[in-house]
């Protein structure tokens, strides 16, 4: 995320802030934080800023990524008096930095993710691997120039989510990511979910059924069954 978060601003004159933990610092410290233009963090953070009055003055753009992000929580930020554009940015790690992007609107039923930035297709694919028709509901392929190379010293995993892309004229890859999507007529996606155990707590990817294993390996549990409980602390 360095690469966005960090040399976007600069390149444009802007001035990086670093905080010493994330953007809750915001609560702690608001005054010194006054000249913040721009605030760049997960949604469940977003939501604490909120509900602390921790928002800056002058933090007119907030981009929000690494969850979904709640309908609710957008009008919320819309109805602040400071903030004036609200972006939903996806991406993952594979295809860096971001992937998708949408400027989202108070009152959507659902928060889109955006079309493709700049150099990145995205396919929206059945079992088959065929593209699936508008509003059906598929699994997210991205392919383009943010495509990374693989898993170090994991080649069968790197082979299992690094496929070629048959839709490239010139051979590249296209990476698949595990979520479902499904394109709107006014040609953005929606995020649905996972089609695998993993989870996203504060934007760190968790798989469920890592944790499950773990569980299970202490001598006096014979089985276990973990869930994302979707509260303000992001527990499992």
């Amino acid at each position: 995320l360095s690469v966005f978060e960090i040399f976007a601003p600069l390149s444009v004159g802007g001035t990086v802030h670093l905080v010493p933990d994330n953007a809750l610092d915001l609560i702690a410290n608001p005054g010194r934080y006054e000249d913040v233009t721009l605030i760049n963090t997960v949604p469940s953070v977003a939501r604490e800023l909120l509900a602390a009055g921790a928002i800056p003055p002058r933090a007119r753009t907030m981009n929000l990524a690494g969850e979904p992000l709640a309908p609710h929580l957008v009008t919320e930020l819309y109805a602040h008096p400071v903030i004036g554009v609200v972006n939903n940015l996806y991406g993952p790690s594979e295809d860096t930095t971001y992937s998708t992007h949408a400027v989202t609107a108070p009152g959507d039923a659902r928060t889109p993710i955006g079309r493709p930035v700049d150099g990145t297709q995205a396919y929206v694919l059945d079992g088959a691997l065929r593209p699936v028709v508008v509003g059906a509901v598929g699994e997210l392929y991205l392919s383009g120039a943010g495509v990374t190379r693989g898993y170090h010293a994991r080649p069968a995993l790197t082979a299992e989510r690094y496929l070629p892309d048959p839709f490239s004229a010139n051979g590249g890859r296209m990476y698949r990511t595990g979520d479902l999507v499904r394109w709107r007529p006014d040609g953005q996606l929606d995020y649905l979910g996972r089609a695998d155990g993993q989870v996203k707590i504060r934007g760190h990817r968790v798989e469920l059924g890592e944790v499950e294993e773990v569980l299970r390996r202490h001598p006096h549990v014979s089985e276990a069954v973990v869930i994302a409980r979707p509260d303000t602390t992001g527990s499992l």
